[in-house]
């Protein structure tokens, strides 16, 4: 029902959705069918899969923005995940799209810049520090 109600904002907004997974096998088939740009990806799916299951697999071809969407946070182990940002459940409509707006100038520019949603946090430095790291 989350899923179908952010598909909604999302599309309202601009934005093409490829379609709601609720396995890391669909969310793989759908990755490697459409080729995003970014994903929101919830961190516990179906089957006992994992969100960071299909991160590994996004980025594995191309550079793909990834957002974390989670009400469970403190399972997310930040020092192995791929990806860029999480956002904790419950989020506004609003948080969302100004994280996807983030996660955009992450995948463009290594960096970030404020104002931040209430409850994003970042899976890896963002900055001038992390940009120069990456050079």
């Amino acid at each position: 029902m989350i899923a179908d109600m952010l598909e909604e904002t999302l599309v309202g907004h601009g934005y093409e959705v490829c379609g709601i997974a609720r396995t890391v096998a669909k969310a793989i088939t759908l990755g490697r069918l459409h080729k995003p740009d970014f994903a929101v990806l919830d961190l516990r799916l179906a089957e006992g899969g994992l969100g960071t299951e299909i991160a590994l697999e996004l980025i594995a071809s191309r550079r793909t923005g990834i957002l974390y969407a989670t009400g469970n946070i403190a399972q997310l182990d930040f020092r192995t995940a791929e990806g860029d940002a999480c956002l904790t459940k419950p989020f506004r409509s609003s948080d969302m799209l100004r994280s996807l707006e983030i996660v955009a100038e992450i995948v463009a520019t290594g960096t970030a810049s404020p104002p931040y949603p209430r409850g994003l946090t970042f899976l890896h430095p963002v900055g001038p520090a992390a940009l120069e790291m990456h050079r």
